[in-house]
């Protein structure tokens, strides 16, 4: 027998100790967005949510549940938005918390972690070394480990983005979650399967971190080797049977995007619908890009943006990562004759093309040229792929020697 599912009853008894503490986020329905991907797009805005995720519903509505309170508080692990979710919980409950996080975490995720009230411990350098001293500190003093979605209360609690989706978004056939653990879908699917039977739920896992794949697979949750994705916030190795017996009951279906595909969406969401998110939202956004979202062509989806706490560096990599994969972004190498004139001339013909230059480097030593010619490296930018390639193919047809990257 298999654990028990999280009924829609349950669902609704979490939205009412959410009641003044999270917020009902809002749902946006961007017409150039849509327009661009094929469908219409109803996007809901977890990235609005109080500390910037989905995870603060389960968290408070699995503390809140706590009887009795551990005098040592709760302790997790966590990289970020798990532990910014039990912190603000914690904190408005009265509650002493412990957040272990990995030496390598972002620095804005440790420093709003802390600033909702939790002590942080940086131990490691990944998050298998904060989750062992979490489980040890627990071990030596009594306080209560706060699950990441293996847990009803913790499942219950993310379900109410569904509770408060399938009001918002009546017109909606499918909808599309991302999956790490498998806590928000496992809550989602609950409320809208049961509100909206008739509809479809997909779960979204980035191909590096393709745990609830595995688990479907072999039936039961099993670890993988080593989770590899720019989508930080679902890189988990392995699932939960709860959420597993959910997804198994509840899912449609589960799909896999690549980084790539992830990088080209967070693009399209800054620049079609002014959204910031966090890669790990951006994925749900890639499976309706690239079709395997399903559902009849045409007819609305209900896209989930499961948080938005996203470093400022690692955006500007993402930025220049999903540039390049969307084909906007060129590296060319040129050899070139070594006499004066002849840079000068090739960057007339790149300002002829509409090629925006973002970098150039002039390299005489230390590449295999004769001595009479030169390398210019360029970074450029460009409309699409199809500019790029054309960009190339009048470059060399104007006897000049490229190579790509």
């Amino acid at each position: 027998m298999g654990p028990r599912l999280v009924t829609l009853d349950d669902v609704r008894a979490a939205a009412g100790t959410l009641r003044g503490i999270t917020r009902v986020t809002p749902v946006e329905r961007p017409v150039g967005l849509s327009r661009h991907v094929g469908r219409p797009l109803v996007l809901k805005c977890e990235q609005l949510q109080r500390t910037g995720s989905f995870k603060a519903r389960g968290a408070y509505h699995h503390l809140v549940r706590l009887d009795p309170v551990p005098p040592a508080g709760v302790v997790a692990a966590s990289a970020g938005n798990h532990a910014q979710g039990i912190a603000l919980a914690a904190g408005r409950l009265g509650m002493p918390a412990t957040i272990f996080m990995p030496g390598t975490a972002p620095l804005p995720k440790v420093e709003a972690t802390r600033a909702y009230g939790a002590e942080v411990r940086l131990v490691g350098s990944v998050f298998d070394d904060a989750d062992a001293a979490a489980r040890e500190h627990a071990d030596a003093t009594g306080a209560h480990v706060v699950p990441a979605f293996d847990d009803p209360d913790v499942v219950a609690g993310q379900g109410t983005v569904g509770l408060e989706l399938a009001g918002q978004a009546p017109e909606a056939t499918t909808f599309v979650v991302s999956i790490g653990g498998g806590g928000l879908v496992s809550g989602v699917a609950a409320a809208l399967k049961a509100l909206r039977p008739g509809c479809r739920v997909v779960g979204v896992q980035a191909e590096g971190a393709a745990s609830m794949r595995a688990a479907l697979a072999a039936g039961r949750p099993v670890p993988l080797e080593r989770v590899d994705t720019i989508a930080d916030g679902i890189a988990v190795r392995r699932v939960a049977e709860l959420t597993l017996a959910h997804v198994q009951a509840l899912v449609d279906d589960v799909v896999l995007v690549s980084d790539e595909e992830i990088s080209r969406a967070l693009i399209l969401l800054l620049e079609r619908a002014k959204v910031v998110v966090e890669p790990a939202a951006a994925a749900a956004l890639a499976a309706v890009m690239t079709g395997r979202a399903g559902g009849e062509p045409g007819d609305p989806v209900g896209v989930v943006l499961s948080g938005g706490n996203v470093d400022p560096s690692l955006l500007a990599r993402l930025i220049s990562h999903g540039l390049s994969a969307a084909g906007r972004f060129l590296r060319l190498r040129v050899a070139l004759p070594d006499r004066p004139g002849e840079l000068h001339r090739l960057l007339g013909e790149i300002a002829g093309l509409g090629l925006n230059v973002v970098e150039v480097d002039h390299h005489r030593t230390g590449i295999g040229l004769p001595v009479d010619e030169v390398e210019v490296s360029l970074a450029l930018e460009t409309r699409d792929p199809g500019h790029a390639g054309e960009a190339v193919d009048l470059l060399a047809a104007a006897g000049y020697r490229v190579v790509p990257g």
